[in-house]
C-alpha cells in the first residue's frame, strides 16, 4: 500500500525528469552527446584500476584517451541548456578533471606502496574450504599476488615518507580498528599476519592450497623487505601543495572556497563544537553518564530500538519520504560498528556507538549512507545514475547528525547530544588536518597528535587509520564532511529564504534525494537558480593550464 508521502516523492522525481526532458527537447542534439560521453567515460574509468596495467606506456595512452574525451566535452554547445543540463555538464567535467589529476599528479601506482598492499589484503580474509569455480578463481588470485609484488617494485618511485611508513606498518602490524576484517580476539599482525592466518586455515581445511598460499605469503614478505631497503630514499612530499589543492577544490569538488577559507571555516567549527560540547556537559551534569552495553545482545537491542525511533521520527516529523523499497528490518539496513571485545577496551567509534547508536545510525544507515545508496541505485537518469559525489554523500550524512538534534530527536537522549558534538569536534579537526596534510605543513605523526589533543576519547589507532584514509585518497575527502555539511545548511537557508512560508522541510529533503549525488554547489544552483557560486566554476582553468602557471 503506497503512502501519500510515497506518491509525493514519485511526483517530485517525475516532475524533475519532465522538466529535464522539456529542456532537452529545446536544445540541439548536444545533450545526447553528453549522455553518450558520460557512458563512455565511466566505462573507461572503470577499466583503469588494475595494478598490473600501470606501465608508463599504458598510463600515457590512458591520458591521451582522457584528453580526447575532454576535448569532445568542450566541443558541446550548451548555451541554450537549462540549469539541470548545465549541472550534468559541469559534473562530468569535474570527474574527468579528477581522473586527469590522478593520472598526472596523484599517480598512486608510482607514489603509494599502499596501492599494492590494499590489493593483497582482502584476499587473505577468504573463508575456506572452497570448491569449483570459487576455488579456481581463488587460486588465480593467489598467483596474481606475485605479479602485483613485481609491479610494485617496478613502478614505485618518488614515494613519500608517510606513504612508505604506512605501507610498512600495514604489512606487519594490526591497524587496531579492523572494520571489515574477520573477527579475531588477537588480530593478525598486518597483511603478513593475515596470510599466516590463511596458511594455518589451509593446513587444516584445504591442504591442496598450502603451496599457493605460501607462495603468495612469500611474495608479500618480499615486498616488505624491499620497502625496508628502499625506505631511506623515499622522501617525496605526500600532499599535493596549496596551489593544486585550491585548484582541485574548485574544479573537481566544486567547493567555492580556497583551502585558506576552508581552514578558517574548520577552525570556527572546531570552536563551535567544543563550546556546545561544554554546554551540553554542563546542562547534563546531574544526569548519569551513558553506559557501555554488557553484551552483543544488549548492543543489538540498542540498535534495533534506535532504528525504530528514527523511522518513527522521520514519519511523524515529515522529515523526508522513505520509499517502500527501503528495508523495514534494521538487520537489512545494517550497522556501522560491529560488536568487538578488545583487551584494551573500545576504540573511539565503539566508545560512542556502543553507548548510543543513534548519531551514527542517522549518519551511516537511515537515512544516511545505506538508505542514500539504496535510493541512488534506483535512479534511472541517463547521466545522474553514474554519480556518487563524496562531498554530497558525506555532507548529507553529517547534516543528519545535528539537524535531528535541532528538531528535537534527542530531547529524551540528553547525554547523546554530547556524543554528537564529540563527532563534530573530530570532523572539524579532520578538516584542518586534511588541509595541512595536503599542503605539506604537517606529517602523519603530527596530525595524529593534533587530532588526539583536540578530540575527546580519540585513540591512536583510529587517528592513524583516518589520517591514512584522508591523505591517500584524492584531496579533500576528509574536509568534505564539514564543508559538505556547511553547504547543506547554506542550501537549506537559501531555500527557506526563497520560499518563506511555502517552505516544507520534507519536500526540501525529497528534492535533494531526487537530484542524485551531485556536488552540492551544483545542486544549489539547480534548486535555487542562484549563480553566485556556479559563476566561479564557469571561470574554468584546466589542469594543464594550472601546471603551466605553476611552472612559470
Amino acid at each position: 500500500m503506497y503512502s501519500i508521502n510515497h506518491f509525493r516523492f514519485i511526483v517530485l522525481i517525475g516532475g524533475l525528469l519532465l522538466c529535464s526532458a522539456q529542456t532537452r527537447a529545446n536544445t540541439n542534439d548536444g545533450y545526447e552527446q553528453l549522455i553518450a560521453l558520460t557512458e563512455q567515460f565511466f566505462e573507461w574509468r572503470n577499466e583503469g584500476d588494475d595494478p598490473l596495467k600501470r606501465s608508463s606506456q599504458l598510463v600515457s595512452r590512458r591520458l591521451e584517451q582522457l584528453k580526447q574525451m575532454q576535448a569532445n566535452l568542450r566541443s558541446i554547445d550548451i548555451e541554450a541548456w537549462g540549469k539541470a543540463e548545465k549541472v550534468d555538464y559541469l559534473a562530468l567535467r569535474g570527474v574527468m578533471d579528477q581522473q586527469d589529476f590522478m593520472l598526472q599528479i596523484s599517480k598512486p601506482w608510482e607514489r603509494d606502496p599502499g596501492y599494492y598492499v590494499d590489493k593483497m589484503k582482502r584476499l587473505a580474509f577468504t573463508q575456506l574450504p572452497l570448491s569449483g569455480d570459487d576455488l579456481s578463481r581463488f587460486r588465480a588470485k593467489l598467483k596474481s599476488i606475485i605479479a602485483i609484488t613485481d609491479a610494485a617494485k617496478n613502478n614505485l618511485k618518488n614515494v613519500p615518507k608517510d606513504f612508505a611508513s604506512l605501507a610498512i606498518h600495514n604489512l606487519t602490524t594490526s591497524d587496531g580498528v579492523g572494520h571489515g576484517h574477520p573477527y579475531r580476539m588477537i588480530p593478525p599482525a598486518g597483511v603478513l599476519g593475515w596470510y599466516t592466518d590463511l596458511l594455518q586455515r589451509a593446513q587444516v581445511s584445504q591442504i591442496e592450497l598450502v603451496d599457493d598460499v605460501e607462495a603468495a605469503r612469500n611474495a608479500v614478505k618480499s615486498l616488505h623487505i624491499w620497502l625496508l631497503e628502499k625506505q631511506p630514499s623515499m622522501t617525496a612530499e605526500a600532499g599535493v601543495g596549496e596551489e593544486l589543492l585550491d585548484w582541485y577544490l574548485m574544479q573537481v569538488k566544486f567547493m567555492p572556497y580556497t583551502s585558506d577559507e576552508v581552514e578558517v571555516l574548520g577552525e570556527r567549527e572546531l570552536d563551535r563544537t567544543w563550546a556546545f560540547y561544554a554546554l551540553e556537559q554542563h546542562r547534563n551534569r546531574k544526569l548519569p553518564e551513558l553506559s557501555l552495553p554488557s553484551s552483543e545482545q544488549e548492543y543489538e537491542a540498542r540498535i534495533a530500538s534506535v532504528d525504530n525511533d528514527i523511522r518513527q521520527f522521520i514519519k511523524t516529523e515529515e522529515f523526508m519520504t522513505l520509499p517502500d523499497y527501503v528495508p523495514d528490518d534494521f538487520r537489512e539496513i545494517g550497522f556501522n560498528v560491529p560488536w568487538i571485545e578488545r583487551p584494551t577496551g573500545p576504540n573511539y567509534w565503539e566508545a560512542i556507538q556502543f553507548r548510543d547508536p543513534s548519531p551514527d545510525h542517522w549518519h551511516a544507515h537511515i537515512p544516511g549512507h545505506r538508505v542514500d545508496s539504496i535510493m541512488l541505485s534506483k535512479i534511472t537518469h541517463p547521466i545522474r545514475s553514474f554519480f556518487r559525489d563524496p562531498g554530497r554523500m558525506e555532507g548529507w550524512a553529517l547534516y543528519l547528525e545535528e539537524v535531528p538534534l535541532q528538531l528535537g530527536f534527542y530531547e529524551n537522549r540528553p547525554r547523546t547530544r554530547e556524543l554528537i558534538y564529540n563527532f563534530g569536534i573530530f570532523r572539524s579537526a579532520r578538516t584542518l588536518g586534511d588541509i595541512r596534510l595536503q599542503r605539506n605543513e604537517i606529517n602523519i605523526p603530527e596530525v595524529i597528535k593534533f587530532w588526539r589533543t583536540k578530540t575527546p576519547w580519540l585513540d591512536k589507532d583510529v587517528a592513524r587509520v583516518d589520517a591514512e584514509i584522508y591523505l591517500r585518497r584524492p584531496p579533500g575527502y576528509g574536509l568534505g564532511y564539514t564543508v559538505g555539511n556547511f553547504q547543506m545548511i547554506k542550501l537549506l537557508a537559501d531555500r527557506k529564504q526563497q520560499l518563506r512560508d511555502k517552505f516544507v522541510l520534507g519536500e526540501f529533503h525529497d528534492e535533494i534525494m531526487a537530484m542524485g549525488a551531485m556536488p552540492i554547489a551544483l545542486m544549489r544552483y539547480e534548486m535555487t537558480g542562484l549563480e553566485d557560486e556556479v559563476r566561479r566554476f564557469w571561470n574554468y582553468q584546466s589542469l594543464d593550464e594550472k601546471l603551466s602557471q605553476i611552472s612559470n
